[in-house]
C-alpha cells in the first residue's frame, strides 16, 4: 500500500492532550476523493476509521481533529513526517504498514502505537508477543504465515493444469519471506514446485516474470500484499494477462485491477478495529496490556473478466464462495 501520514489531535477537556496517526493509504482532511501512489482504497479506510471513531463518541472538530500526511515518497519521507508528528507529543499514534511501523517504533519508545495491517509483528520485531506485545505498540496483523501456502492451494484448485508457480515477494520484508516459506512447504503436496522471485523494483518485477514466462510452461503466479507490488500492480496484471498467467494475489486491489482473484484481509476492517484500541488507549489502557490481534477472516474476490482473457473456467464452487464477482 501507498505510505501516508495522519495527524490525529485528542482534544481533552481541560487538558489538550493528542492523538497521531501514521497510515499506509493517501489521504486529505476535506471531502474530495483522490488516490495516490498506487493506493485504490485508502478513503475507503479513512473513512472506516473516522466512522469508527464516531461511534466510539470522537467527534471531529469536537473532541478530536484528525489531519493527514502522505508519505509515499519512501521511507525518507515517512521518516520525516514520523519526526513531525512525534514532536507533537500525541498520545497515540496509529500506524500501518511494516515500513512505516519500523520507522515509527525506531523513533519512539513513549508515545503509544497501534499498528494496523502488518505482517509477523512478533518476527518483525513490533511486538515481544502476540498475548502481551509489551513496549509501546500494539494492534492488528494483516495475514498469519500459513497463508502462503493457502495461496498455493487455492492456485491448484482453481488452474489444475499448473504445475509451477512463480512467487513474487520483497527479500526484505519478513512476512513476505515468510509467505513464500509457507508456499514451499505446501508445494509437494499439490505437486507444484514454487519458483522464486525476489524483487525490490519495478524492473526486477518485469525481467523476473518475464524470465519464468519464457521458460516455464503451465506457469501460474503468487503475489503477497508489499507496497512495492501494489504500485505495480498494472504491471503484474498485465504481465500475467499477456502470458496467459493465472493469478492469485494478497491484496483486493489487484483483483479490481484486472487480476485474476484476490484473497486477503478487508482492510477497512482493520481500520475500523485499529479505532477501538484507539479508544481504550484514550481511556487510559497501556498498548502493552492489549494483545495483538490475529486475522479472523479473509476475503475472495474473483474477476472473470480476468478468467476469461486467459481462457480460464473458474470452479463453481469457487464463485459460490466468493465474497464479490467482479464481471
Amino acid at each position: 500500500m501507498a505510505h501516508a501520514a495522519a495527524r490525529v489531535h485528542h482534544i481533552c477537556r481541560g487538558c489538550g492532550s493528542r492523538v497521531a496517526a501514521h497510515f499506509t493509504c493517501a489521504v486529505r482532511a476535506n471531502a474530495a476523493d483522490w488516490r495516490a501512489d498506487g493506493d485504490p482504497r485508502a478513503q475507503v479506510n479513512l473513512t472506516a476509521l473516522r466512522e469508527s471513531l464516531l461511534k466510539l463518541g470522537w467527534i471531529e472538530g469536537h473532541n478530536i481533529q484528525i489531519d493527514y500526511r502522505l508519505a509515499g515518497g519512501g521511507p525518507e519521507k515517512a521518516r520525516t513526517f514520523a519526526r513531525e508528528l512525534i514532536g507533537m507529543a500525541p498520545d497515540v499514534i496509529v500506524c500501518s504498514s511494516n515500513q512505516v511501523t519500523e520507522i515509527l517504533l525506531h523513533e519512539t519508545s513513549n508515545i503509544p502505537v497501534v499498528f494496523v495491517f502488518v505482517g509477523d509483528p512478533v518476527g518483525s520485531g513490533f511486538a515481544a508477543s502476540i498475548e502481551r506485545p509489551g513496549g509501546n505498540a500494539t494492534g492488528f496483523a494483516n495475514y498469519e504465515n500459513a497463508i502462503g501456502g493457502k495461496w498455493l492451494e487455492i492456485l491448484h484448485e482453481i488452474a489444475p493444469q499448473i504445475d509451477s508457480a512463480g512467487f513474487i515477494f520483497h527479500p526484505d520484508a519478513p512476512p513476505n519471506v515468510g509467505f513464500f516459506r509457507a508456499a514451499e512447504a505446501a508445494s509437494p503436496a499439490l505437486a507444484i514446485k514454487v519458483l522464486p522471485l525476489p524483487v525490490h523494483n519495478r524492473n526486477e518485477i518485469e525481467n523476473g516474470i518475464m524470465a519464468i514466462a519464457a521458460n516455464t510452461s503451465n506457469l501460474g503466479l503468487i503475489v503477497p500484499s508489499h507496497a512495492l507490488l501494489i504500485s505495480s500492480r498494472d504491471l503484474i496484471v498485465g504481465l500475467a494477462t499477456e502470458h496467459h498467467m493465472p493469478g492469485v494475489y494478497g491484496d483486493r486491489s489487484f483483483a479490481e485491477s484486472g487480476g485474476l482473484l484476490s484473497y486477503g484481509n478487508n482492510t477497512a476492517d482493520l481500520f475500523r478495529s485499529g479505532a477501538t484500541y484507539v479508544d481504550r488507549i484514550l481511556k487510559g489502557e497501556k498498548p502493552q496490556d492489549l494483545p495483538v490481534q490475529l486475522p479472523t477472516k479473509y476475503e475472495m474476490v474473483i474477476n472473470l473478466k480476468a478468467a476469461k482473457a486467459i481462457g480460464l473456467t473458474i470452479p463453481v464452487s469457487y464463485l459460490l464462495r466468493a465474497d464479490e464477482v467482479i464481471e
